[in-house]
């Protein structure tokens, strides 16, 4: 009867320890906000420049890329781009989840543009 329950305690302890080995090796989601130094397209990634560093990150197919929303690929990243990057990392190597494209904003909520005026309109009358 103890050789059963011998054996059934050296399974379980088989599997904790084969899953604690999985389990040692987590992916670390990073992000990272700041402007495009460099894209390699033919390499597959890109460096951006956040306040604190640099960081180097590839890119696969798995990589959702956007611009406002709007599904796009590495070939649409240019340097001086504003993007917020999601990345993993795994083993030393980054590898994007995500690239979001920031657009500037051309013009502020409740403010109107400025009016052209005509000169000549402008001018004043005279009362001679």
């Amino acid at each position: 009867m103890n050789k059963p329950l011998l054996l059934i305690v050296c399974l379980v302890v088989a599997a904790l320890i084969t899953g604690s080995a999985f389990a040692a090796e987590k992916i670390k989601i990073k992000m990272i906000t700041g402007d495009v130094v460099t894209v390699d397209a033919t390499v597959k990634t890109l460096t951006v420049k956040g306040k604190k560093a640099e960081v180097v990150i590839s890119v696969d197919d798995k990589t959702a890329v956007k611009i406002d929303k709007e599904k796009k690929s590495l070939a649409d990243v240019n340097v001086g781009d504003r993007v917020t990057v999601k990345y993993a990392e795994t083993e030393g190597k980054t590898i994007a989840r995500s690239i979001e494209i920031k657009t500037p904003k051309t013009g502020k909520k409740g403010v109107e543009p400025a009016k052209q005026t005509d000169p000549v309109k402008q001018a004043p009358k005279s009362g001679y």
